[in-house]
């Protein structure tokens, strides 16, 4: 503080309730291809009706991937999505289609060929869009077709008379022609109603009434392309000689064409749509998975367990191909065969089979793999107990929402399977279906080789690495050192009320924050962790004795 040079009352606060903060736990990541909604880019989803409504229903060449995303969300209500798409696919346009993944990409591109609207995202239901076009003309209004939507035929807006202009209204309908994407030909998918060509147009709230601004910013289905050769005014600002009435055909119908999904997405395609998942400090997520592939199933596998690894604040989990497990007579020897080709690491989960579930877009039963459930099982035991608590078992390990196992491994496979790193999936007779083991991918025995102590480790160094960025650029004196392990202690203490440590230490002072540990404006803190193990192996010993014995002899 400043020194006082004459007499006076200074007022100083002192903050001392630092605490560790709550950090996320159950949030998943996945990539995959689906038929509509923004390409490598990041959405959060919350329910299976909403990954639906923003990536589209699945076609049955790519149902796997919105299984696979649509088997976490049975679970948990946090998914992050990526879509993927293949290189040569297209946004249908008025004019000539081209490829635009997202809003960054329609920002940058260009749209000189590509018509007076384009489909918001990439992918052949894109198609069907149509987009009625009608400006300010009262006679046309009612015949109009789509009249009835509206309270009033387009005029002049309130800014534009304010200005002396005239004729800057306009309404605009967007229209599922062919009904592919809600299922019922000319369904109204929204409509926008006396928006303005006036490029300063503004609305009573005073955001912009600009028809390309109202499009781009809030259309679901289509981004504006180019004004309409009829508009000759549109895109100038308000004047007292603006009149923005076409004096030609005041109404067009445009219908989007050329729209095109592309060929199944690439490994190289999938990787570029996980590398969004990569810089922890930016993307908050916790379990990631993916959806198996016979072509690209290791590489995808280890290019997951790699940015869970890079990251070192999430768990990735991981399926055998399909076909491992599927119709072969010889599961336990395939699947063993590619895990061991797998990345070995804390980081990383290993399942044993595919499960069969129904697709109802299809109406046919699908074979996915497992690690949407598996992640699922994390997200769920947050929401029951704790991340440090094991996923696996009859009590927090129950599978939802499938029909079969690909393979159902006997005593002697579960023996094998897990020494090679894969837990068991196990349907018991009349106890349901559920995950039989928590190892990681790691194949050093050490307490890091089940994964409730890995997302143990994951919650204290998320927590204590966010509270201690709050000592940065402090003095590293025994007063901050102090405040560091009274914010530190509490948060442990709790964690092993909750039964995830059986004890832990905190040591930060002059012992490992030395002069030389000073003077290089580093500050040290050793916190050692006793984790909770979770029961892997039963014994139960029956013991029988004569009648005459005192059990107290003999346990004694």
């Amino acid at each position: 503080m400043a020194f006082q040079v004459s007499p006076g009352v200074q007022v100083r606060e002192i903050d001392l309730t630092n605490v560790i903060p709550a950090v996320s736990t159950s949030i998943g990541g996945f990539a995959g291809e689906f038929n509509w909604g923004p390409a490598e880019e990041i959405r959060l989803v919350s329910s299976e009706k909403q990954l639906a409504k923003v990536f589209g229903t699945p076609s049955s060449s790519n149902s796997i991937y919105f299984l696979t995303a649509a088997s976490f969300l049975q679970y948990g209500n946090a998914l992050k999505v990526v879509r993927a798409v293949h290189d040569d696919a297209k946004n249908a346009a008025a004019g000539t289609a081209l490829l635009i993944k997202n809003r960054d990409d329609y920002d940058n591109a260009t749209l000189t060929s590509a018509g007076t609207f384009v489909a918001r995202y990439p992918g052949t239901l894109g198609n069907s869009i149509t987009v009625s076009v009608l400006q300010a003309d009262v006679d046309t209004f009612s015949s109009w077709d789509y009249a009835g939507q509206f309270d009033g035929a387009p005029g002049t807006s309130d800014y534009a008379d304010a200005r002396s202009a005239a004729n800057d209204e306009m309404h605009i309908i967007v229209v599922d022609t062919d009904g592919t994407i809600t299922g019922t030909p000319d369904t109204v998918l929204e409509r926008f109603a006396y928006v303005s060509q006036a490029s300063d147009a503004k609305a009573a709230d005073g955001a912009s009434n600009y028809y390309v601004d109202v499009i781009n910013d809030t259309s679901n289905y289509v981004y504006f392309g180019g004004h309409a050769t009829n508009m000759a005014n549109a895109g100038t600002a308000t004047s007292a000689t603006a009149d923005y009435a076409s004096g030609a055909t005041t109404v067009a119908d445009v219908q989007l064409t050329g729209g095109v999904a592309g060929g199944a997405v690439t490994t190289g395609n999938l990787q570029t749509a996980y590398d969004l998942f990569e810089d922890a400090e930016t993307v908050d997520v916790n379990l990631l998975f993916g959806a198996p592939d016979a072509n690209g199933a290791v590489a995808m596998a280890n290019y997951l367990i790699a940015i869970a690894a890079d990251r070192k604040d999430i768990v990735a989990f991981v399926s055998p191909p399909i076909a491992d497990s599927v119709g072969t007579s010889q599961a336990a020897t395939d699947v063993e065969a590619w895990a061991s080709t797998v990345t070995a690491s804390s980081y990383g989960f290993i399942d044993s089979t595919a499960l069969k579930v129904y697709d109802k877009y299809n109406d046919t039963y699908t074979w996915i793999g497992a690690a949407g459930h598996m992640a699922g099982l994390c997200a769920s035991t947050d929401d029951v107990a704790d991340p440090w608590f094991s996923p696996a078992g009859f009590t927090r390990g129950q599978i939802l929402g499938i029909t079969k196992i690909a393979f159902n491994p006997k005593q002697a496979e579960r023996d094998a399977l897990y020494k090679a790193r894969i837990n068991p999936i196990v349907a018991f007779p009349g106890q349901g279906t559920v995950l039989y083991g928590d190892k990681t991918a790691q194949a050093k025995p050490s307490a890091f080789d089940r994964i409730n102590v890995r997302r143990l480790f994951i919650v204290l160094e998320k927590a204590i690495a966010t509270a201690a960025k709050y000592q940065l650029f402090e003095l590293n004196d025994e007063f901050t050192r102090a405040m560091f392990r009274n914010m530190v202690e509490p948060f442990l203490r709790d964690v092993k009320g909750r039964r995830g440590i059986t004890d832990f230490a905190v040591i930060c002072d002059e012992t490992n924050n030395t002069g030389d540990i000073i003077d290089t404006n580093q500050f040290v803190a050793d916190i050692y962790i006793k984790p909770a193990r979770s029961i892997n192996f039963i014994t139960l010993n029956f013991i029988a004795t004569r009648t005459g014995v005192e059990f107290s002899e003999i346990v004694g």
